[in-house]
């Protein structure tokens, strides 16, 4: 499996800005109220992202040698893709998210009460999200078989 490329992450960052700006403007214009996320929501995405960590953890011990508990393969492959699913997903909510606030605050009256902080904290747990879902990833590489890369020329020793 690939690792998440920061061109994707940026791309799909920058088109669901684009796209939460919009909705955000055509909700307006048809007269209903623009969408302000929960309390719930940045409470929720900075648990999935320790929660994401937290089961990278034990994989990058057993690979470095520092576990002497067996990893069960299928278990490392649905983890990094759940690493993988919390960075794009992160990337796209970062974006609705930037895009909600860039409409908030372009507004020539901005919104009172809690609406634009609940908006940038909804917007920070998603940057969580990204960057545990980036880490998760990185926790559960596996190094190359040897120093050039070269799985022919490994050294094995017999005892």
């Amino acid at each position: 499996m690939k690792r998440t490329s920061p061109v994707s992450l940026i791309v799909l960052g920058v088109v669901a800005a684009v796209a939460g700006f919009l909705i955000e403007l055509a909700l307006s214009g048809a007269g209903l109220a623009v969408f302000i996320p929960p309390l719930t929501l940045p409470i929720t995405l900075v648990a999935v992202s320790i929660i994401v960590v937290a089961f990278a953890v034990p994989i990058r011990r057993a690979v470095r040698g520092r576990s002497s508990r067996a990893i069960d393969p299928f278990q490392a492959m649905r983890i990094v893709v759940l690493a993988k699913a919390c960075s794009l997903s992160g990337a796209l909510l970062t974006g609705l998210g930037a895009g909600f606030v860039a409409y908030l605050l372009s507004r020539a009256v901005i919104p009172t009460g809690s609406a634009v902080w609940l908006t940038v904290a909804s917007t920070i747990g998603a940057v969580v999200l990204l960057i545990a879902g980036l880490v998760a990833e990185f926790l559960c590489t596996i190094p190359p078989d040897d120093k050039n890369g070269d799985p022919e020329n490994v050294h094995v020793e017999s005892s």
